[in-house]
């Protein structure tokens, strides 16, 4: 190429490469977004402030579109109760209760045939020698203590009831099925203990404890509960029979009852079809956390802790925001005249429907407005955040990619 073209080549990509910092196409959904119609009203776009407009009316958009709850009545807040009678199945589940694998102490007055430590078999029984099995999967200690009396009664080894105790000594894990309205739905196996965190003293002695086998872990195992769940009717079924429990108490933290699980149960966390702000706030059934994806590369690099990121993801409560995950990435601050005008992007799913959700933000008008709660969105598991640099930034990096194309002109001319 003549020398006397490389000016007017490169004025000609130049205009081309400033044009290109100009106005970004919005990125395209497919469900409503920028009306408010997507998984979060919080997506919608911000419309230019006006004077005397409502405020912070994102959440009451999300509750609009909730089906009534399966264990009350539309309105019905975290803590509120159901029907009468409605918690009697809730109480006749609380307690200790025998699984497979369970280890239990057995005396029986000075009978040393008898009397010792035994596991609960495969088949939820309890196999003690000379005497037919004992049912113990699903049944407290106190029963199957009964059961042994009569027992030793009926096949003769005492006339009358001998002294006898059954007790815990140490639980095993379970492994229970979580579906619903659940970040993972998938079987788990909570209670365990490695072998490392055995605690010889505590199995020796009786009476043995746990909370490692509650639904409150199960659930948070698979994740924790969706904000579209409907607390107030998890279904819980076990041995072919279902209870309903309401867990909005338990998610609010006013009570302290938890149920035990036991290996076989099945768990339900239904849905009531929309966003509920209330649910998101770290809590016993909330996801213990966020791993959030977050880039703000100005330029392509080898590793994110060159580009001031330092891990590949960040840990963030649960409840964390928009613009928080966006300082986080250190997308906000520096030098008003080359940072201000810094935007950002949000990637999501629809947790419901399964559909994808892009949503982009000018950082700088969004901190500077009221109402910014409306449209800021709360982050959800699995999300990604994306940042790119104000139109100064742009312009030097298209001046910075002029001067190496030139060079390389001048070079093969």
């Amino acid at each position: 190429m003549p020398k006397s073209r490389i000016p007017t080549t490169l004025a000609g990509f130049g205009l081309a490469l400033l044009g290109a910092c100009g106005a970004v196409v919005p990125p395209g959904n497919i469900e409503p977004v920028a009306q408010g119609g997507a998984y979060q009203a919080q997506y919608r776009e911000p419309p230019a402030r006006v004077p005397d407009a409502p405020l912070l009316v994102s959440a009451r958009m999300n509750a609009e579109r909730c089906m009534t709850p399966l264990g009350g009545h539309l309105g019905d807040g975290p803590g509120s109760r159901l029907a009468k009678g409605a918690h009697l199945a809730t109480r006749s589940l609380m307690g200790e209760w025998l699984s497979r694998g369970d280890l239990v102490d057995i005396r029986v007055d000075s009978d040393e045939t008898l009397s010792g430590p035994y596991v609960v078999s495969r088949d939820g029984t309890l196999k003690l020698p000379f005497l037919k099995p004992i049912p113990a999967q699903g049944r407290s200690p106190a029963q199957v203590e009964a059961d042994l009396g009569r027992a030793l009664i009926e096949e003769g080894f005492y006339d009358a009831l001998p002294r006898l105790s059954v007790r815990m000594t140490d639980f095993a894990s379970v492994s229970v099925g979580v579906k619903g309205a659940v970040f993972e739905p998938h079987a788990v196996e909570i209670g365990g203990t490695s072998g490392d965190r055995v605690d010889s003293a505590r199995q020796a002695a009786l009476g043995s404890s746990t909370e490692g086998r509650n639904l409150s872990v199960a659930i948070r195992a698979v994740g924790g509960v969706r904000p579209d769940a409907d607390l107030s009717a998890v279904k819980l079924t076990r041995a072919g029979r279902t209870h309903v429990l309401d867990l909005r108490d338990l998610f609010d933290g006013q009570t302290g009852e938890d149920i035990m699980l036991l290996t076989g149960d099945q768990i339900e966390v239904p849905s009531r079809g929309c966003f509920q702000d209330e649910l998101m706030k770290p809590g016993p059934l909330s996801p213990p956390g966020i791993s959030l994806y977050l880039s703000n590369l100005t330029q392509p690099a080898s590793n994110n802790a060159s580009s001031a990121i330092g891990r590949e993801v960040r840990e963030v409560p649960y409840g964390t925001r928009y613009i928080q995950a966006v300082v986080d990435a250190n997308c906000v601050g520096g030098a008003r005249a080359t940072s201000a005008n810094r935007s950002a992007i949000l990637v999501s799913r629809n947790p419901i429907s399964q559909v994808s959700t892009v949503i982009e933000r000018d950082i700088e008008p969004l901190l500077r407005r009221a109402d910014r709660d409306d449209y800021d969105p709360y982050l959800l598991p699995g999300d990604a955040v994306a940042c790119y640099d104000s139109n100064v930034t742009n312009v030097a990096e298209a001046a910075r990619v002029l001067g190496i194309v030139g060079a390389v002109f001048l070079l093969n001319n």
